[in-house]
């Protein structure tokens, strides 16, 4: 699916069909709550050790005649996240020790555990956006065929992927050291993430 989707997305990027302007942006996004949900340490996924889980359900309007990928894309650029993808969640329990990520549900549905294999999962679906801090485990349980995730990243960090025991020490001293970001990947400077997401 990945492939056929970084073609989707190379074609409009060149011809601009089916993306948002960014005058648009802010008619599709919708103020919702921030629902926060925080994650101990398990031995394998250290989890963030102040910041929570960010999940917002249906913030996003998916309307036709827009790719909703190309949506996501848009958006997290506009707040400053970038090196976007498109692809699914993994299958495997994985997390990133250097920089945080947000993942935007362009289609479909899918069962997520989040926090690691002592952690929640949680059903999502189109419009939904879920933001990671460094050290949240994440991984698929199932999920519609159409299921489609773009992720981004805020520009500060280092992508990596850690799915070892033996990556856990070094993550305890890395995921503390991934900055806060400056923008809410949804909602811009005064977006409820800042907050949520307080100086340590």
């Amino acid at each position: 699916m990945s492939i056929v989707e970084n073609i989707k997305k190379a074609a409009e990027k060149l011809t601009g069909i089916a993306r948002p302007g960014t005058s648009r942006l802010a008619d599709l996004v919708r103020q919702r709550k921030a629902n926060a949900f925080r994650f101990k340490d398990d031995g394998l996924v250290p989890s963030h050790p102040s910041w929570p889980l960010i999940v917002y359900r249906g913030a996003v309007t998916l309307p036709d005649g827009l790719d909703p990928a190309a949506v996501f894309e848009e958006l997290f650029k506009a707040n400053g996240w970038g090196d976007s993808w498109r692809n699914g969640i993994y299958d495997y329990v994985h997390y990133h020790s250097r920089i945080h990520e947000v993942l935007g549900i362009a289609r479909g549905t899918a069962k997520v555990r989040f926090g690691g294999d002592k952690g929640r999962a949680l059903t999502v679906k189109a419009g939904d956006v879920a933001v990671l801090p460094a050290g949240t485990g994440h991984q698929r349980l199932s999920a519609s065929d159409d299921f489609l995730v773009v992720g981004a990243y805020p520009p500060s960090g280092t992508y990596d992927e850690c799915t070892k025991p033996e990556q856990h020490a070094e993550a305890l001293r890395t995921i503390p050291k991934a900055s806060r970001p400056r923008k809410d990947p949804v909602y811009g400077r005064d977006g409820p993430l800042l907050k949520a997401w307080g100086e340590r």
